[in-house]
């Protein structure tokens, strides 16, 4: 179970690192920084997990066949 959290942080700091790709400044209302950032680290958050379980399951499921 200890290998999970290093597959969260790792794949939590990979989507930080490609949604830096994106613009949000047409996105987001003006002078609105914070706010951008938070939208930032909760994607990369909810990403992150979606890629760990998603990286497991299919792990999981590799072994069954």
């Amino acid at each position: 179970m200890n290998i999970k959290i290093y597959f969260y942080v790792f794949f939590v700091m990979l989507s930080a690192y490609t949604l830096t790709g994106i613009n949000f400044d047409s996105i987001m209302k003006k002078n609105k920084i914070l706010e951008a950032r938070l939208f930032v680290i909760i994607i990369s958050l909810i990403m992150g997990y979606l890629l760990t379980n998603f990286v497991f399951d299919f792990f999981s499921l590799t072994k069954i066949i």
